[in-house]
């Protein structure tokens, strides 16, 4: 617990900018409906935070090492908490898109930032706890944000200030925190074909991820409301969504780490397919059934992206990681740009239904190509891959890569 004490600060930063974030995320989609704005646009509007959150973690190494961490944070958390208020000023789709764009690229960027503050200051010892603990404040901050807005109610610019108002409470422990700072990452190299050479299955697979993900996180809320959900219900039923991924994260990567990889997500895929099919041609209606469903939907297709990552570097050399990593990225946020889009319309004009009918079709597609990649070469053997718990890690190379290497002397950042 020592080892973990001085992360504490960066820990809290986290579970408060995770929050709000996942509440924001939420509150938009149902926002947006109340203010009469089409599901189509509202997938748009989700389309715009996919592509800023994209870009930035393409370029935020570029911030960290102009200007270092704090300053990079302090920057962003400002943009976000801004676009935020101005929202509530200025009720209209084509500002909201800029403002979610926006809101996206500072996002990314936070989340970069702490998270290779975090990764520079862990070591081997006590790395696997703190990723654990890291998820946790992840999974818990997002679910209690949830019922932020049956409390607040989605009328007025309640929650639009409370989202402002984790992004600016966010700098507070992160600058009370021990004033050493991670040294400026290295360039990171971007070259999305030399990935998809690399390993086809990881790059369709993170992108099917985006599109189908992306789509339930989006339009997830809408759906819920039009099969009749109250508004604590839509929070129930997405928190539900996110804890089921939590809970089938680990045993997926440590069985993956043992077995064939793909094996493992061709597994997963499957009882994404079959979930999503239950949801849409079993559930129907009942509050429960979907809750229910959703949490299954969740553990089976949230932790994908993760096992995706860890097949993709599986086959990358020494070095390559971080280009692995930030072009997985780069093709599920082509996915998650899609997704919302192709979801909302068919939504809007064949029923709420369709909705995770559209989510089992892309999955089974990848089914499809992971059968077929399977035949294509043998799998890695266990002793060769990179190592353990990489599978549970969302984009645990470019994050490293973000980190420091380790130094002797603190690296402090000019405060003046």
């Amino acid at each position: 617990m020592s080892a973990i004490r001085p992360l504490i600060p960066l820990l809290i930063t986290a579970g408060i900018l995770i929050g709000g974030n996942g509440l924001q995320g939420t509150f938009i989609a149902l926002r947006g409906s109340y203010e009469g704005f089409s599901p189509s646009i509202i997938g748009v509007i989700g389309a715009g935070y996919s592509i800023g959150f994209a870009i930035g973690c393409i370029y935020v190494t570029r911030l960290l090492r102009q200007i270092g961490h704090i300053r990079t944070f302090a920057a962003m958390a400002a943009i976000g908490a801004s676009c935020s208020l101005a929202m509530s000023l200025v009720i209209d789709p084509t500002a909201w898109l800029l403002m979610r764009f926006i809101v996206g690229i500072a996002v990314a960027s936070l989340f970069a930032t702490v998270e290779s503050w975090i990764n520079a200051k862990v070591t081997n010892a006590n790395r696997a706890r703190t990723l654990s603990i890291y998820r946790l404040v992840d999974l818990g901050s997002v679910t209690a944000a949830q019922y932020v807005i049956p409390a607040a109610g989605i009328e007025g610019t309640v929650i639009f200030s409370i989202v402002a108002i984790a992004m600016t409470l966010s700098l507070v422990p992160i600058s009370l925190a021990d004033r050493s700072s991670p040294l400026p990452p290295e360039a990171i190299r971007f070259d999305p074909v030399a990935v998809w050479r690399i390993s086809p299955l990881a790059v369709v697979g993170v992108t099917c991820v985006g599109l189908a993900m992306a789509a339930f996180r989006n339009i997830g809320p809408i759906y819920g409301e039009a099969i009749g959900m109250s508004i604590t219900s839509i929070a129930t039923f997405m928190s539900a969504g996110i804890i089921g991924g939590v809970v089938l994260q680990y045993p997926l990567g440590v069985y993956s780490d043992r077995l064939d990889r793909r094996k493992v997500i061709l597994w997963t895929t499957i009882g994404s397919i079959l979930t999503g099919g239950y949801l849409s041609l079993g559930a129907g209606s009942s509050e429960t059934a979907n809750i229910i469903g959703v949490f299954l939907f969740g553990a089976f297709s949230m932790p994908l992206y993760s096992l995706c990552s860890a097949h993709g570097n599986d086959h990358a050399r020494e070095g390559q990681h971080a280009l692995v990593s930030a072009g997985l990225l780069f093709y599920w946020s082509i996915g998650a740009t899609i997704g919302p889009l192709l979801a909302a319309l068919l939504l809007e004009y064949h029923g709420p239904d369709v909705f995770f009918i559209y989510t089992s079709v892309i999955f089974a597609g990848f089914a499809v190509f992971t059968v077929r990649r399977m035949g294509a070469r043998p799998p890695v053997p266990p002793e060769e891959r990179p190592g353990r718990f990489r599978a549970l890690l969302r984009t645990s190379a470019y994050f490293n890569k973000l980190a420091a290497p380790p130094d002797k002397e603190d690296h402090r950042e000019d405060h003046r």
